[in-house]
């Protein structure tokens, strides 16, 4: 079975632009992400999917195979599709680009889980949270799922509602999602076919597109190990971990 690791990468993010090229640790942001993603071991190879030419300029100085994709993709999942309709391959593992502590062993896990249930075409992993503020924070994307592990809702706001705790329960249990996900190919090429749907656009969040169109979608508990990047400061932060990790 073939296995792919795609990094879909846009310049222009809006709280952090031209994020994924930061370079204040001697490395590209997306670089560091990519030589994580380079440590799995299923995968065959890692690609990166850019939506600007600067980002291939910068895939070519540390060796990776970068695909151009048009600027009309709506989303990073859209990316992917493009830059894998022609390749030979079975599973894609999509990888955010702004995640450079990614943990290698969770894009394995995440591959193994649609290459041991052949009846899901696309799978995701879940964490525990560390705190209550976490759950209430619309940057931390919740998810529920079923008693078969099938993601029931995605979701910014707090889910299990705890209506007796006014919002968020003691004793309930809340899942953190991941945002990395798994399609074997037929999926996602129809996923991509498909127009955005409400749920979608109401929470920009890809995988409720999946939820809407009834496609089952199989969850992993794993350990969180590392936050994305979504502002300077969050970048900032991970520049100090990773300088005083090199030191030592």
């Amino acid at each position: 079975m073939k296995i792919l690791a795609c990094i879909p990468a846009r310049y222009n993010s809006t709280r952090f632009p031209a994020k994924v090229l930061a370079k204040d640790t001697g490395k590209f942001l997306i670089q560091h992400t990519y030589e994580q993603a380079c440590l799995a071991k299923l995968p065959e190879k890692v690609i990166i999917a850019a939506d600007d030419k600067k980002i291939v300029a910068a895939a070519e100085s540390f060796n990776a195979e970068c695909v151009m994709t048009s600027l009309d993709c709506q989303s990073g999942t859209d990316r992917i599709a493009e830059a894998v309709k022609d390749i030979d391959v079975d599973i894609i593992v999509n990888l955010q680009a702004d995640e450079p502590e990614i943990d290698p062993e969770n894009i394995d896990i995440l591959a193994k889980l649609l290459i041991d249930n052949p009846d899901f075409q696309m799978a995701t992993l879940a964490a525990d949270f560390q705190t209550k503020d976490q759950i209430a924070d619309p940057n931390i994307v919740k998810v529920i799922t079923d008693s078969s592990s099938r993601a029931i809702y995605f979701s910014r706001s707090p889910i299990p509602y705890d209506r007796e705790k006014a919002g968020i329960g003691e004793s309930l249990q809340y899942l953190r999602h991941i945002g990395i996900y798994a399609y074997r190919k037929e999926l996602l090429l129809e996923i991509t076919a498909s127009p955005q749907t409400q749920l979608e656009k109401a929470e920009k969040l890809e995988q409720l597109r999946a939820i809407e169109l009834g496609i089952p979608i199989l969850l992993e508990k794993v350990e969180h190990t590392c936050d994305g990047i979504d502002t300077p400061e969050q970048y900032a932060e991970f520049v100090a971990r990773y300088l005083k990790k090199c030191k030592t």
